[in-house]
This record gives C-alpha cells, sequence and structure tokens, in this order.
C-alpha cells in the first residue's frame, strides 16, 4: 500500500538541476526506486567531450544507479536529459524543451550550484544566483506546479553566528538586483575585481551568491509554492542507495581521504567545535518532504513567506570536528587502503604559527624528499604540487572548522512530525537518530571502495591491513630514532653548557 508521500508523487512530472552532482544522483535514484514518478526532467550540459546524451546513458554503469538498473533494466527511461546550463542565460534551454517544461512540469528541485569557495565571483553569481532568478521565472509560467524546492546550504548566512529558519539581507553589502545588474553590465574581470568589496564579511563567493539566491527567492517568488532547503556540509551515504557512497572530494572528507593514504598528516581544525555535516541520502529525504509539504501547505494556505528548513546535526545528537577525526583514524584500521604511504595519523591545530612549523615538518620536509628520490630515479616530482594543493583545500575549509554555529531547526522538527510513520521509515531524514559510530564505518568503508577504487573484498582488506602494520613499526621506529636524536643532541648540548661553566668557574 502507497504511503501519503508515495502517493503525491505518482505520475507526476519533476524537472531537476544539479542532477549530475552528488545530491542530484541521489535524489534521482530515490524517486525511482521509492515512487512512481511519471518523468524526470534533467538539465544537463556537455562536459569533458560528452554531449549530455551520452552523460546521462553512462549513469547505468554508475555505482549509485547499479542496484536499481539490475532490478529493472528500464528504470531510467524515465529520466529525460535536456540540454542546458545553469551558467547560460535562460539556462541554456531552447525553446522548445522551454515549453515542454511548462507544459508538464509539477514538481521542481533546483540543486545545481558551483560549491568551489575559490570560484571567480563573475561565474558564481551565474551559476548560483542568476540561474536560481531564471528557474523562478521559469517556475511562475508552469501552470501545474505544486511544488519547487531551493537548495540553498546552511552556511549561507555564516556572518551571524546564531541562524534561525529566516532571511538574512541585511548582511549583504549590496541588493541582489544591484549585484545582477553589475554582473550583465561589466566585464567578468572588473566585476572580479570588485570581489572584496561585494563581499563584505563573507568569506568566500560560494557562501555570498548562496546568500544573494535566497534574497532573490525572498523577492521575486511571489505567489509560488516554493521552499528553502539549507542543508550543512554534505556527506557520504548512511543507508541509501549503498552505504558510504560518495563521488566526490569536497569538504572534510578530502582531508579524510588524504589521511587515509598517510598524505596529510596535518591540518587546521577545530577539535572542539561543532561539526555540520549531514549524510547525502538523509538530505535527499528531506528534499522529497520539502516539495510533498509545500504542496501540502499550498493546498491549506498560502505562506506568507517561503519556508525555510535548516538541516544539520540534531542537538541531542552533535558531533564535534575531534570526535569525526578520533572516529576516522581509529577506524583507519578496519578499512585501510592497499595504496597507503604511510600510517595515517592525523595533527589539528588552530595557531596559524604552530600550524606552518608542523606543515613543513610532516608535508613539506618528507614531500621534498621524496620529489628528490623521484628526480634522482628519472621520474616527475609530485608531492610538493600535490601538498600545494592539501594546503590550498585546507586554508579554504578553515572558516568552517575552527567556529560553531548555533542553528534552530523548528521547521525542520515540524516537518519530520506531520509525516506519517510509513514515511518517516522510508524517507527517514532524523538526524538525531543517527549512530555515529556506525556512521563512520559505513563511511569509511565507502571511502575505500568509492573513491580509492579499492576492491571491497576480504583478501585485499588483510593486504591493507598488513600494509598498515608494516608503516605502524616503521612510523614507531622513525619517531624512536627522531626522539633519540633529539634527546642525544639536547644531551650533547648541556654537556658543553656544564663543561663551559665548570671551566669558567674554575677560572675565575
Amino acid at each position: 500500500m502507497a504511503t501519503e508521500m508515495q502517493t503525491f508523487y505518482k505520475d507526476k512530472v519533476v524537472f531537476l538541476t544539479g542532477g549530475s552532482g552528488f545530491l542530484g544522483k541521489v535524489t534521482i535514484e530515490k524517486l525511482l526506486r521509492t515512487t512512481e514518478v511519471k518523468r524526470i526532467y534533467v538539465l544537463l550540459r556537455s562536459k569533458c567531450g560528452q554531449e549530455m546524451q551520452e552523460r546521462c546513458a553512462a549513469w547505468k554503469n554508475d555505482y549509485v544507479f547499479v542496484n536499481l538498473v539490475q532490478a529493472d533494466p528500464d528504470v531510467l527511461k524515465r529520466v529525460v536529459p535536456l540540454a542546458g546550463d545553469c551558467q547560460e542565460p535562460d539556462l541554456g534551454l531552447s525553446h522548445s524543451d522551454r515549453q515542454l517544461l511548462v507544459d508538464e512540469v509539477q514538481i521542481v528541485f533546483h540543486s545545481a550550484a558551483t560549491v568551489r569557495f575559490v570560484e571567480p565571483l563573475h561565474v558564481a553569481l551565474a551559476i548560483n544566483t542568476r540561474a536560481t532568478r531564471l528557474m523562478v521565472r521559469l517556475a511562475k509560467e508552469m501552470p501545474h506546479l505544486e511544488a519547487f524546492v531551493h537548495v540553498s546550504t546552511a552556511y549561507s548566512n555564516c556572518v551571524v553566528d546564531h541562524i534561525t529558519e529566516r532571511f538574512y539581507p541585511e548582511h549583504l553589502t549590496c541588493p541582489v538586483d544591484k549585484v545582477l545588474q553589475l554582473h550583465d553590465s561589466l566585464s567578468p574581470e572588473l566585476l572580479d575585481n570588485m570581489t572584496p568589496a561585494l563581499l563584505g564579511k563573507y568569506p568566500n563567493t560560494y557562501t555570498y551568491t548562496k546568500a544573494l539566491a535566497e534574497q532573490l527567492v525572498q523577492q521575486e517568488s511571489g505567489d509560488l509554492p516554493i521552499c528553502i532547503f539549507r542543508p550543512g556540509v554534505i556527506i557520504a551515504s548512511y543507508k541509501e542507495p549503498m552505504s558510504g557512497w560518495i563521488d566526490n572530494l569536497y569538504g572534510p572528507f578530502a582531508v579524510l581521504y588524504g589521511s587515509a593514504f598517510g598524505i596529510v598528516r596535518v591540518t587546521r581544525l577545530n577539535l572542539k567545535a561543532h561539526g555540520g555535516i549531514v549524510p547525502v541520502d538523509y538530505c535527499v529525504n528531506m528534499v522529497l518532504t520539502c516539495a510533498w509539504n509545500t504542496a501540502r501547505e499550498r493546498s491549506i494556505q498560502l505562506p506568507t513567506e517561503p519556508p525555510i528548513y535548516n538541516f544539520i546535526p540534531a542537538e541531542g545528537n552533535l558531533i564535534t570536528w575531534g570526535e569525526f577525526k578520533d572516529r576516522a583514524v581509529r577506524l583507519s584500521y578496519n578499512y585501510p587502503f592497499s595504496q597507503m604511504m604511510w600510517m595515517p595519523f592525523l595533527i589539528c591545530t588552530t595557531i596559524p604559527w604552530l600550524l606552518q612549523i608542523l606543515t613543513c615538518i610532516y608535508h613539506l620536509l618528507p614531500g621534498y624528499a621524496i620529489d628528490l628520490v623521484l628526480r634522482l630515479r628519472g621520474q616527475k616530482p609530485r608531492m610538493i604540487k600535490l601538498y600545494d594543493k592539501i594546503h590550498k583545500n585546507i586554508d579554504m575549509l578553515a572558516p568552517f572548522v575552527v567556529r560553531t554555529w548555533q542553528f534552530d531547526s523548528y521547521n525542520t522538527h515540524q516537518l519530520w512530525m506531520r509525516m506519517s510513520a510509513e514515511d518517516q521509515k522510508i524517507y527517514d531524514f532524523n538526524m538525531s537518530s543517527i549512530d555515529w559510530d556506525d556512521y563512520f564505518l559505513q563511511a569509511l568503508s565507502g571511502v575505500r571502495i568509492y573513491l580509492a577504487k579499492e576492491e571491497p573484498g576480504p583478501e585485499n582488506l588483510e593486504k591493507g591491513r598488513k600494509i598498515y602494520r608494516k608503516f605502524q613499526v616503521l612510523h614507531r621506529l622513525l619517531q624512536f630514532t627522531l626522539c633519540s636524536g633529539a634527546a642525544a643532541l639536547l644531551w650533547s648540548i648541556l654537556k658543553r653548557l656544564s663543561a663551559y661553566f665548570f671551566k669558567s668557574t674554575n677560572t675565575g
């Protein structure tokens, strides 16, 4: 028997942006697996020489869809790619495709975004802000529209410490209308030169342009049945479509990945700060629930302003970055990489000068040594170049891992309470129920398989553990050698000083 949410999605036509992204793929998979949605239109652009039809056809071999395709080989026929690009005017849609969307679509999920923190401002504005305006305008032409979910981020208002489920236009240096006018009238170079003045207190172009997009939704959505979903840092799945699935190296999992290889040994991290991390499958479940509830409330009464849903770890089940790090390091033996370069360990600090010293000792000195060996072998050096990228990534993450924000999530809690018990099981997003120990066990297994491309079998696991034990012995030997050397040096210095003072005393 279909649940209330499954009944809502039955025979619906959905339009999704960001369908090739981390959140987008899991959204498509969940819709196809748990509902009888009629069709999912996905906005796709050509990429790396692949046309959008080829990109969509390749999904049948993607980990996230493998089980689904095995159960129903024709399931992806309900996914229809449309050529387009959120960076282009009018979303890059042809006139016929645009009309198709206007005539058929009932539910819109706008999750497309550039999540690169150092994206040039003119690019971030086009994708994260202007595309939101274009999506809102397109949605206003859809006579059958029942729900529109705009995916923002919990850090769109990171300039304040206490983030409630409301809009914060007062923290923007310039209204969204004027910023988009600048985008359309100035050259990319000139606009990018204005970045520091426009950003104000925002740490990067990502959070700034997402904040602008929220103001745009507030001002221009009118009577659209629309809501805003603000997830924290989206990380590997907990349970669906398979445990630990991840396909990117954004955010804290990039550090975890580097640490598991034994490459990243030092990072900037406040161990006492709360980590606003949320599994991708829980995010998708909430996105789908937001659409259902938006349509439901529209049938009762139109809200005065688009509702906002903050989605971060629940108050009674918070996790600190220290706990994140401890679990990752502690469980690294359970799922070791057979390609690791050294025993995994991670030293964390927020003190700038100490970070620089530790970086030199644990990253740069070994990096130069390895590059020297590679040069002597006639191979291309690569470690210092790799560490340069790692250090830039650590610097970009710094604003989000050194402080704690307080989030209100009343609307999210109310949304959970409105669901039936059956829907709560199928579309679970209750962050208070997550067992973080179990989660990290699944996540590390996923990182090993889906990112490091390790074989999942017990033989390869045992191989990785043997390598781990070997490096563990070498690590202890190195520690003993360095400590012994330091002690010997200190003893030599003290001995010389003692002899000098003794000689001076006798001379006197």
